[in-house]
Parts: C-alpha cells; structure tokens; sequence
C-alpha cells in the first residue's frame, strides 16, 4: 500500500511541478528574446559543481551543508523516480533512498541550526525570513518522511504510517509548488536553467565578463523601463535568487545607509515579472523607504512605482554584490539598464551628474576644461607628446584625474619612473579626450559612445604598440568595453606594467626607507573588473613593504565609493563609504595606504582623520636607484618630489 501511495505522490508531484514550471516560463517569456541552444541544458553539470560550487565554497559551513541537503536531495528524489515512478519496489534502492535521505537530513539540520541561535548568538541579519524560515522544516519533514516510507527493515504502524505520509506530503508540496507559486525552492528549477542560459556565457570559459552591452541607439534601444524589457535570460536569473543575502553584506551602499540593497531590488523585479508587491518581502529593506508601498507587472514603469530612482543612482557599480552572488546574478547590469532608460529619456540624472554628462557632450571632458590642460603638469618633465608620424612603443592615457593636482603627484611619479626605465613613450596632449567610463555607468549611452568613437578614431591616427593608464577606469573602458566598437588594444595598468620592468630588471628600485604599518586599496575596477590584484603587491614586496590585509581584500575588497558616477549622484546616506573603508584601515593599524587608482585617492583622501594616502607609484618613485647621470629634465631623489 505504501509502495503505491509514494508511486501515486511522486508522479502527481511531477506533474505540479512541470505545471509550474510552465506557469513560470511564461513569466520569463514576456521578457526581450536572447539567443540560446538547447544543447546548453549539456553545460549544468559542470557549471552548477565547478563555477557555482566555487562560489558556495568561500563559506565552508553553508557549503557542506548545501552540499548534502541538495545532493541528497537530488539522489534520493532520482532513487525514488527510478524505484517508484517505475514501480520496481526493489529493496536494494531502498536501502540507497534511505542513505540519499539520511544524506539530506543532516543537511537539512544544519540547514535549521544556521537560522537559530543555537551555533550563533543571531543569525546572519542578511538572511530573508518569512517563506525561508520556512524551508529549513519543509526539508526535514522530506527527507524524514520518505526515510520513515522506505526504511526496509519494520513494518510501520498505522499511526507512523499515517505521520510520515504527511510529513512526505508536505515536503513534497514545498518542493513541488515552489517552482510555479514562486516559493524558495522556485530556485531549485530557475537556477539550474540560469547557469545554462546565462546573459554572460562567457564567464563560464574563463574569460572575464565585465564589459556592459552597447545599446543599439539606431534602432531606439534606450535601456528598461518595465520588467518586460529585459532579455528573458535576466529575468530566469532573477528568479534564481536565493536570498542569502550575500550581495547585501557586500554592498557599499547598503553599508553606509543608502537607499540600496541589492538581494532587495533583485527581488522588487521578482515581484515586477510577476505582478505582486513587495509586502511579503522578509529581509531588510531599502533604508528610509518602507517595505509594501511599491508594486510592479510585466508592462508597467518599473520607477517609481516599482523601485525608487534614487535607489538606482545609490549603486556604485563596484560588483561587490555580482563576486559574492552563488547564483551568478548579475545586479549591475539590471541597475545600469535601468539608469540608461532614466537618463536617455527623461534625462534624470539627480545632482551634479547633468552639468558633467553636458560638459562630456561639449568639451570631451568631466570639467568643461581645455583639453590642452590636462598635460600641463608636465611641462617640466620633458615629456613627448605621440603624433601620427612619430612611432611609440607605448602611450601614456592620463585620464580625467589628471586635471586634479593630487592626481598630478602619481603621474609625476610615474614618469620618473618610465624615464628611469628608459621606456619609450609619449602622452596624447590635446588629442586626449575622456574615455565615457563615467557617462556610461550613468546610463548616458549615446555620450559614451560618441566619446569611445572620437576616441578610436584618434588612437587609429597613432602608431604605438600598446597603452598605459594609471587609472583602472579607463583601462576598463579602453581594454573591456572600446572592442565592441572596433577599439582593439593592448592595455595595461601602470601596476601590471611597472611590476613586469621590476621583473625583467628594466626598474632599478632600492629597499623603501618607509617604516609605518602599510596597507593596499584594491579598486573596484582593477581587480573585479580586471582581475588584477597581485602586481601591486609584488610592487610593494619588491622595495621591501610588507602588506598588511584588511579583512575585505583583493576581489572581495571594499569600495572606496567613487564608481559608478556616485560622487555626482551624490544619494544621502548615514555615513560616507569611504568613511567605513578608512575605518577598515584603522581596524589593523594601517598608518599608509597604499591604492592604485586616482578615483580612490581622491575619495580616501576626503576623509579627515585618516592614514596617509600614496599611490604605488609614489611609493616606489622614492625608491628608485640613483642614477650615475642625471636623467634628460628630471632629478631622480630618494624620497617622493610633490609636484
């Protein structure tokens, strides 16, 4: 009797759940169409225990857990469809059903102990409660269930009988009806098929995935306004959620007391795709914007009926939140999409951001400035300026901070140290135009490809063999995102380069008289987005400083707050992001640190009480050998010449 009654409860719990999941594709299909193949189903396995897996793992504890819970889960609903959606009733796949259950149990266990206070004096905060509170006793009540069913060793007395039945029928509901009620186990389903149908396929190659997609202006392509704009693909991964609340925990803007919390906003489109409101969302909300006053549907305005314009311009676009995801959503994008949409047809921009993108549109520069100037600070460097019948082996892109004075003393520095190097470059002068890195983080399209057009078409003009920046922004924009428009360049940060002279002796550089506690500032743009994090701290060790880590380092490293168009956008808070980055230095007793990017000098900078700030080219500028000769126009010092 009870081999027919799990017989019966499995097949209709499969039917419910293709219902549901049919119920639920229809969803997905009101967003945009992207391409995909069939044969990308082929592609889970490894993406799901291999790049998914590789995230999970940086938590040991919900890794094992995940681990048994979903393996045994998987085996033992596999083993149940073999022996009992096939009706073998054999006594051998019971033993290994109750082995996959027993599996799943003790991951379901710890599954629970992970939301009480029993191994924590609090659970995580960035855990959503409500429906996920839930799931810990619908896993158990599962796998107990189906353990007590097909247990081969005693009969069951009726009552037990009677009590496992309903503890399998009521497992069975939560993973059968999530999927199409939209419930936490809808994640099972939807995250399998987002690793398959991925928005960026690339990622699982091992290629860097960074770059934004262009909009195709021509045929009026002008970013989201309702959920319905986005691919369906996004939409999938936006139903992978899991609400671990780990892009929360990384988020700047949710740390220093913005409008923004990225596992919210991906569950506001959530409610958007399936026309709810955001009442029953359980987890923390947007600060200052209260929790079921937003509503959203496939067709409908997304700001501000659905999600509040400023939550959008609080993102500084660091992908803090897209590093730490396990399901691989990708959060800037949507907020990137969404902000092309505002600023290219209402042109909504909040604060200083309007005045910069119509500088951008006049003068090819965040300042209105002459374009001449930029390169004023090195008058008395004896630095070439490239022309196009004048070959280099490599130009030197300054980027809009070269404008600022404190970002004059890192190139100074940096240009004593080529010419010590004896590299053979030269600077663009008044060729130079800004990259669009700011305008297209603030959703101004068209201004950014305007600029990344004028921009190749002058570097086409030029002969040289690749092009240095001291700003990971423009590497980004020159490296990343210029190929899309026929911009193909080698680009490499001052960093990577000074690291590969250093390496190949070309860089003579003596032991650091510098003896304070030092710590390093991995920007945004430089190691996310560029995966580069190890060059600076070669640089560092090779004049003799040691590194002190803060606890968020390298590709988990926190933003200083100055991507993204932020400082423009200027969204109130409780505190300045940078504040907290300065406090992460004080916490281990950083007297220098050190950065790599002109955006995180000036941020860090603006902190009143803090540890000094030096670029690593000023560090290792005070560390160069002395030369038997002077060099042509410079005097090479063993401590750092402010400009």
């Amino acid at each position: 009797m009870l081999n027919y009654f799990i017989t019966a409860l499995f097949w209709l719990a499969t039917f419910i759940l293709l219902v549901g999941l049919w119920r639920r594709a229809q969803l997905w299909r009101n967003g945009q169409a992207a391409e995909w193949k069939l044969t990308q189903l082929f592609t889970i396995p490894k993406r799901y225990f291999v790049d998914l897996h590789h995230v999970v793992a940086r938590e040991p504890y919900i890794a094992r857990t995940h681990v048994a819970t979903a393996g045994g889960a998987v085996a033992a609903i596999a083993l149940v469809a073999i022996n009992y959606g096939l009706m073998l009733y054999s006594t051998m796949l019971n033993w290994a059903i109750v082995i996959a259950t027993c599996i799943m149990f003790i991951g379901a266990f710890f599954v629970w102990l992970r939301r009480t206070s029993l191994i924590t004096n609090q659970p995580p905060s960035r855990l959503s409660k409500g429906n996920w509170s839930r799931l810990p006793y619908s896993l158990l009540a599962f796998s107990l269930g189906l353990l007590l069913l097909t247990l081969p060793i005693t009969t069951l007395s009726n009552s037990i009988a009677v009590i496992a039945a309903l503890l399998l029928l009521a497992g069975s509901a939560e993973l059968a009806l999530g999927i199409g009620m939209g419930g936490p186990m809808k994640h099972a389903i939807a995250g399998l098929l987002h690793l398959a149908f991925h928005p960026r396929q690339e990622r699982f190659n091992d290629q860097l995935s960074t770059a934004l997609k262009p909009l195709n202006l021509q045929e009026k392509e002008f970013g989201i306004n309702k959920p319905s704009d986005f691919n369906w693909n996004q939409l999938l991964g936006f139903d992978a959620c899991v609400q671990c609340g780990k892009c929360e925990a990384a988020c700047p803007a949710f740390a220093a007391g913005q409008p923004l919390n990225p596992k919210k906003l991906i569950q506001d489109l959530v409610v958007g795709l399936s026309s709810g409101t955001d009442a029953s969302f359980a987890g923390s909300p947007y600060a200052g914007i209260p929790v079921g006053t937003h509503a959203g549907s496939p067709n409908q305005a997304i700001v501000p009926a659905l999600i509040e314009a400023q939550t959008l311009w609080a993102c500084t676009t660091c992908r803090a939140c897209v590093q730490e995801c396990p399901m691989l959503i990708e959060h800037v994008d949507a907020i990137v999409g969404m902000r092309r949409n505002l600023t290219l047809t209402q042109g909504s921009a909040p604060n200083k951001a309007p005045q910069l993108l119509e500088n951008l549109r006049q003068t090819a520069n965040q300042n209105g400035e002459d374009n001449l100037a930029r390169y004023y600070w090195a008058i008395d460097l004896d630095v070439k300026t490239i022309s196009p019948i004048t070959p280099v082996d490599v130009l030197l892109v300054a980027g809009e901070g070269a404008f600022d004075m404190r970002y004059q003393r890192t190139l100074r520095a940096l240009v004593k140290l080529l010419k010590a190097a004896k590299v053979d470059f030269a600077v663009m002068g008044a060729l130079e135009n800004d990259t669009g890195d700011t305008a297209r983080r603030l959703g101004d399209e068209a201004t950014f490809q305007m600029l990344a057009k004028r921009n190749i078409a002058n570097f086409n003009t030029l002969k040289f063999k690749r092009i240095l920046t001291a700003d990971p922004h423009v590497l980004h924009c020159l490296k990343n995102e210029y190929p899309a428009f026929g911009g193909h360049y080698e680009v490499l940060h001052h960093s990577t380069f000074l690291a590969q002279l250093v390496a190949n002796g070309a860089l003579k550089l003596s032991k650091s008289t510098e003896t304070r506690k030092l710590t390093y500032h991995d920007p945004c743009y430089l190691a996310r987005y560029n995966n580069e994090t190890k060059s600076p701290r070669a640089l560092l060790k090779s004049i003799g400083l040691r590194v002190n880590e803060m606890e968020r380092s390298g590709l988990r490293g926190r933003c200083c707050g100055g991507g993204g168009g932020a400082p423009l956008t200027d969204i109130a808070g409780k505190q300045r992001i940078p504040d907290i980055r300065i406090a992460d230095a004080r916490s281990i007793g950083a007297e220098v640190v050190a950065v790599a990017c002109p955006q995180c000098t000036a941020m860090l900078e603006g902190v009143i009480e803090r540890p000094e700030v030096l670029d690593i080219a000023e560090l290792l500028a005070a560390s160069l050998v002395v030369a038997s000769s002077a060099v042509t126009g410079l005097v090479i010092e063993s401590t750092v010449v402010a400009a």
